[in-house]
């Protein structure tokens, strides 16, 4: 079988919310909610894998975030059995995942990523009238 989602980078990107060194605000705070998601117990996660933003989704590229994978424990992830069920990655992949360890400093949960990113973030969309 063949994955259709390559895993992780070496690194996560320079630009990943979950690194410990990049700013606060790089994202809009609806996408930071979603990193939330992934802390909660495992049949209460996101079904979705979290791919890396900076490959672009119709692109052969497209890979599982290396700090999402370095941040979760793989193996408590239900998106990561589900899509070794579904065949959107294959055991190799799974395997690189649920083994990552980030070479650069992570945040310790999403909540944590989220609440950094949150500090200087903007609403993705803004209510004309307010």
């Amino acid at each position: 079988m063949s994955s259709a989602l390559r895993p992780p980078a070496p690194r996560p990107c320079a630009s990943c919310p979950y690194r410990r060194d990049v700013p606060a605000g790089i994202w809009a705070s609806g996408e930071y909610a979603k990193l939330r998601d992934y802390d909660n117990d495992t049949p209460d996660q996101p079904p979705a894998l979290f791919q890396c933003h900076q490959a672009d989704a119709g692109s052969p590229a497209r890979r599982v975030c290396a700090g999402w994978a370095g941040c979760h424990d793989g193996e408590d992830l239900l998106a990561m059995r589900l899509a070794v069920i579904d065949g959107r990655i294959d055991a190799a992949t799974y395997r690189a995942v649920a083994d990552y360890v980030s070479p650069v400093p992570l945040f310790a949960s999403g909540s944590e990523a989220a609440a950094h990113g949150e500090r200087a973030s903007t609403p993705r969309t803004r209510n004309p009238a307010a």
